[in-house]
């Protein structure tokens, strides 16, 4: 048996004794290169703004955009809000409302279906995405979902904004970026903790 490959084609032209011939498909390996994403701290995450022309994109529930984000950023949240009326939604909500949601302010949410899509409707997968949100996690999260949909150029400030000083970014909302992650209980003890405090030293 003789293998010819025919030029650039992707079939093997298999020559048999007694002059028959039969053809197949060659097998190729994928040998795309998988982009590394790059891990930084606000500085650095500073300077991908100014001079590499990378675009904020904060991945964020609506919650924790509303207290508190950068300015100019898009948004598209990794996880949304679940609003789903079958029996074991119902009860996992009414748990995560009794602890996360009562302590922290935090909404019961699932993975977004749209979210690599809304992406690629708005950038193109040469972009320079700086991706954020509040710990670090979501945003390491999003960017396996961007590198497996063929972005190559994305970035994730460590440990999230909560790891960003107050003035570090121009900021809207009613917290700094730090904060936004609070909220419910642990907001109002902040401030309950504070006014005592207040009142003990003008009392001393």
């Amino acid at each position: 048996m003789v293998h010819i490959i025919l030029g650039t084609s992707s079939l093997v032209l298999e020559i048999h004794r007694g002059g028959t011939v039969t053809t197949r498909p060659i097998r190729r390996r994928n040998l795309g290169i998988k982009a590394e994403v790059n891990y930084v701290n606000a500085e650095e995450a500073k300077k991908l703004i100014a001079v590499d022309g990378f675009t904020i994109l904060d991945v964020r529930d609506n919650t924790q955009y509303n207290r508190a984000h950068i300015k100019e950023c898009h948004h598209v949240p990794l996880f949304i809000e679940n609003k789903d009326n079958d029996i074991g939604t119902i009860v996992y909500r009414q748990l995560h409302n009794n602890f996360s949601g009562l302590f922290y302010g935090l909404p019961f949410t699932k993975p977004n279906p749209d979210f690599v899509r809304s992406i690629k409707s708005q950038f193109s997968p040469e972009s320079k995405l700086l991706l954020v949100c509040q710990e670090g996690l979501r945003s390491a999260g999003a960017a396996t979902k961007l590198e497996e949909a063929g972005f190559q150029n994305i970035a994730c400030i460590t440990s999230g904004l909560q790891s960003v000083k107050p003035g570090t970014f121009d900021s809207v909302g009613s917290t700094e970026l730090q904060d936004a992650g609070k909220g419910g209980l642990v907001q109002v003890q902040g401030k309950i903790s504070a006014v005592v405090g207040t009142v003990l030293i003008c009392a001393l």
